[in-house]
């Protein structure tokens, strides 16, 4: 099976601001958790991308999500994987009220090469799993493996 690549489109300054934070990063961890870090509010899910034979098959991991959370963009050869998630709870009670607030966004890009068929993606959410199955072209489908001996 050949090898072929999704590639992410660059997201440099996430990488450089946590970079030059990362010395500090370690020297205020407390119980397990680093100050810096929950200061850092750009947070991007994993992403994985395996190829089959007929299509690709990129799994994101979003628990405590919702499907209507999620939007999924197509703008040329760019696949875009956006959500928004918003949560307040309130408590009441004789002497004092509590009020939290949870807002969290990320935005993934990736670009989609030529033999994506990207009229047919199709996208399913389970378990906190969010995975979007991208079928190749038929052109894509006929390209077989070839083994090369060593001489």
């Amino acid at each position: 099976m050949a090898t072929r690549s999704l590639t992410r489109r660059s997201e440099s300054f996430p990488s450089i601001f946590n970079d030059f934070f990362r010395p500090w990063d370690s020297l205020f961890d407390i119980n397990g958790g680093s100050l810096l870090g929950s200061l850092n509010p750009i947070s991007v899910p994993a992403v994985n991308i395996a190829e089959q034979k007929d299509h690709y098959v990129v799994s994101l991991a979003a628990p405590g999500m919702k499907k209507d959370d999620f939007k999924i963009d197509i703008d040329g050869n760019t696949l875009t994987i956006s959500a928004e998630t918003e949560e307040t709870k309130e408590e009441k009670e004789d002497k004092y009220t509590r009020k939290e607030f949870n807002y969290s966004s990320f935005s993934r890009s990736f670009s989609l090469p030529d033999w994506v068929n990207k009229d047919k993606i199709d996208a399913t959410y389970e378990n906190g799993l969010l995975k979007l199955t991208l079928p190749k072209t038929e052109e894509a489908r006929k390209l077989s493996t070839r083994h090369v001996s060593v001489k």
